[in-house]
């Protein structure tokens, strides 16, 4: 046996056990697209809790408790087997990502207490469950450094983008259920509720850019247009200053969160269909690593001598052949021809298989650091979200920058001043 097989044997068991892993890793998206689900109705639901003063939601709101509490048990146990298996190169940011869901997760009780004792305002209950998914669908985004597989990482870049854009749908519910149940928007809601319908837009395409056929065509099945229709006109009604009558608001709240949570049932539909598909996708090609595995441990009969150099007897050539006549007859001979045919289609595949997937992995660094420079706007600007990304945006189209331009001069800056401090 040479000593190149033990080594190819070696990276094909890898293969598998790094497969294995993806496979996992699947499965925790799963989990944790089952688990923000069943948050999102939460937080609907207690938002119009709270907002109606405990008139409102309450038998759905404690159904919806329970629902969450069993939904997390599962996806404690997921993250659990998956630090167990982190592997090193994604170890750091996504243990920390995990310890700080944790956490979260450990104040939930108290979160839904505050919520059932009116202790706490529709605003600070949505922003205490927008924090907790928010970190749920970082772990999302930091899985897609655990993929060196160029199929696999577009599946999950397009399952974080699907994931935050219904997440934004439920922020958007959320608020609207709050505008209607009060019977009117004030200026700050109005603006979040305008935000959060672009930004769900922008998530979505990105999501059918990366997105497998099948996943595409689920999206285009996903809505029906009547109900997309009154969505469309709700929110037309919301954005107009007018105040609502009393004995409108709660027909108004109501109609508005039950269309809204037709519309995020479906894209979890969606959801649900590219979740399967990733997952088959991960068991598809551990078969295949498999069955080259055993291809290459099966032993193999040793080959007779041959009379000629190498090349020479697949070219039809004889030994005597000079150098001169054996280039020549390469590329004279059918034979020669079509190897060389050959090999510069699967030299122009091979590069373009490897653009595409650094444009896939430049995606992924860019909103990186989108994420990590408003990161840096909220902690200094005391700022939200919603309001890091859109200063964000505004300063880098004032100064004719990429965001990822803007983002990465925002944290050059930052590195400069702390080392200046010191």
């Amino acid at each position: 046996m040479s000593s190149g097989h033990p080594l190819l044997l070696r990276a094909l068991r890898l293969d598998i056990d790094n497969l294995r892993h993806l496979a996992v890793t699947a499965n925790l998206v799963g989990d944790i697209s089952r688990f923000i689900h069943v948050l999102q109705r939460e937080r609907g639901a207690s938002t119009l809790y709270l907002g109606s003063q405990g008139r409102q939601f309450a038998d759905r709101r404690e159904a919806f408790v329970i629902a969450s509490q069993q939904a997390g048990t599962l996806m404690r146990h997921r993250l659990e087997t998956l630090v167990e298996e982190a592997r090193p190169q994604a170890t750091s940011h996504l243990l920390r990502r995990i310890a700080t869901v944790w956490l979260a997760l450990d104040d939930l009780p108290r979160l839904r207490t505050a919520v059932a004792t009116l202790s706490l305002s529709a605003d600070a209950a949505t922003h205490a469950f927008n924090q907790l998914i928010s970190g749920l669908l970082a772990i999302v985004f930091e899985t897609t450094n655990t993929s060196a597989d160029h199929d696999i990482t577009r599946a999950l870049v397009a399952i974080f983008h699907l994931m935050q854009g219904k997440e934004l749908a439920g922020q958007e519910r959320a608020c609207g259920a709050f505008g209607f149940t009060q019977g009117r928007f004030d200026d700050a809601h109005r603006q979040l509720f305008e935000q959060l319908i672009h930004d769900q837009a922008r998530c979505f395409d990105t999501f059918m850019e990366f997105a497998g056929d099948a996943s595409r065509a689920a999206w285009q099945d996903a809505l029906s247009r009547q109900t997309q229709a009154h969505i469309e006109a709700l929110r037309e009604s919301a954005g107009r200053a007018s105040e609502a009558p009393a004995h409108d608001r709660a027909r108004l709240s109501e109609t508005w969160y039950e269309l809204t949570t037709n519309r995020i049932d479906r894209l979890k539909v969606v959801e649900d269909g590219a979740i399967d598909e990733l997952t088959r996708l991960c068991h598809d090609k551990i078969a295949k690593a498999h069955a080259a595995l055993e291809q290459a441990s099966k032993p193999t009969l040793s080959s007779p001598a041959l009379s000629c150099a190498p090349g020479e007897q697949l070219l039809g050539l004889g030994g005597a052949a000079g150098l001169g006549e054996l280039t020549e007859s390469a590329f004279t001979s059918p034979l020669g021809r079509s190897l060389i045919e050959l090999t510069h289609a699967q030299s122009s595949r091979l590069q373009s298989l490897s653009d595409e997937l650094e444009n896939t992995r430049k995606t992924l660094r860019e909103r990186k650091l989108i994420e990590r420079a408003k990161g840096l706007i909220m902690a200094h600007q005391s700022m939200s979200e919603e309001q890091a990304y859109r200063f964000l945006r505004k300063t880098s189209m004032d100064q004719s920058k990429s965001m990822a331009s803007m983002a990465q001069s925002i944290l050059d800056l930052s590195s400069m001043l702390a080392r200046q401090e010191r």
